[in-house]
């Protein structure tokens, strides 16, 4: 092959490339208005909406593929670089910004200076050479406003030490994973004075967090919803403990002392030899 270059400046040039991209673009924004909805329930059902049109589209063209394909060689050992790095610093709110979108992390990183692989849909976080987390990334408000990617697990201590700050906290709303909570949190503080009612908040949060039951407690706590009853921390606390017959027993054998004296005899004996 011989590459070819267009003229700076010269938009007609990149047609070979900007016509079939608009013709995509086109398909995709017919779809969507078949569909009546620009709505997904997650990412991965849009992908598959989009790999659909493409398909579609690609399938006129079958016949072409299939020819190159034969001519095609094998695909490298390792995929190629399909990320952006970028080097963030944990401020002390538990957090770094990047473009515009707050990350949550563990406390114990603040200070710390991570790296950070951009991807499409995600963030893979570093610390050195040692891989950390993952994480979902966000994107800004097509507005410009700032959002936030927050994981109730990564501040819950801190809250614990102030449950008080949830009240005015700025991702509160995202705070919560699931809705259940959120609408917990409404009726708490529509019931009690805003300070047990962040106290409570947080003893659920931390509830979820500590015994592993989210999901669970979010369905006990719409129950409570639609009864109109608050929930009971007391009641709680005893139905998500852990079930006795499951811990195990550890029987500990504690050494007789004397078997030391005998080690000392042991070892004067040998400095008198």
């Amino acid at each position: 092959m011989r590459p070819t270059r267009n003229t700076a400046g010269i938009a007609h040039e990149n047609g070979g490339i900007e016509g079939p991209h608009g013709h995509l673009k086109r398909a995709i924004a017919d779809a969507l208005l078949m569909r009546a909805t620009s709505d997904f329930p997650d990412l991965a059902a849009y992908w598959c909406f989009i790999d659909e049109i493409v398909g579609r589209q690609n399938a006129r063209h079958a016949k072409r593929i299939d020819s190159e394909r034969a001519a095609l060689q094998d695909l490298p050992d390792r995929r190629t670089c399909d990320y952006e790095q970028v080097t963030v610093r944990v401020t002390s709110s538990g957090g770094f910004t990047l473009r515009k979108v707050f990350y949550t992390v563990p406390s114990r990183l603040i200070g710390h200076r991570l790296r950070v692989r951009l991807h499409d849909d995600r963030l893979e976080v570093f610390i050195g050479g040692t891989h950390l987390m993952a994480l979902p990334r966000g994107r800004a408000h097509p507005s410009g406003r700032h959002d936030q990617v927050v994981d109730y697990r990564h501040v819950i201590h801190s809250l614990r030490k102030k449950p008080m700050a949830l009240l005015n906290l700025v991702y509160r709303d995202r705070l919560f994973p699931r809705a259940a909570y959120r609408r917990t949190f409404e009726a708490l503080l529509e019931t009690l004075p805003d300070r047990q009612a962040c106290r409570v908040m947080v003893d659920l949060l931390a509830l979820a967090h500590d015994r592993g039951c989210e999901a669970e407690l979010a369905a006990h706590l719409a129950a409570d919803l639609e009864a109109r009853r608050l929930p009971d921390m007391a009641a709680l606390r005893t139905r998500f403990a852990p079930d006795p017959a499951r811990v195990p027993h550890v029987t500990v054998r504690l050494v007789p002392l004397d078997t030391y004296d005998a080690l000392v005899g042991i070892g004067q004996t040998g400095d008198a030899a």
